[in-house]
C-alpha cells in the first residue's frame, strides 16, 4: 500500500498507508485539524530488467568486440 504525507498546522508532517482507492484524509486524526496533502518526491520507482542503461548486463563478448573497434 502507498504511503502518504499529510501537514496538519498543530501535529506537523505525518505519513499514512492507506490504499489508493481511499479517499484522502481531510482531517488529522491526533488533533482533528483539517490537514493538507502534501506531494511526495520519493515515489520509488524500480525498473527491472535489462536495458535502462548502456552500461548494464553486457556480456564480457560484448565489451571485447567494443575495444578491439577502439584500438583499430
Amino acid at each position: 500500500m502507498p504511503v502518504y504525507e499529510y501537514k496538519c498546522p498543530k501535529c506537523g508532517v505525518f505519513e499514512v498507508e492507506r490504499k489508493i482507492t481511499d479517499e484522502p484524509l481531510k482531517t488529522c486524526p491526533t488533533c482533528g485539524e483539517p490537514v493538507k496533502k502534501l506531494i511526495s518526491h520519493n515515489i520509488g520507482i524500480i525498473f527491472k530488467g535489462p536495458g535502462f542503461y548502456v552500461t548494464d548486463n553486457r556480456s564480457s563478448s560484448d565489451k571485447s568486440d567494443k575495444e578491439k573497434a577502439a584500438d583499430s
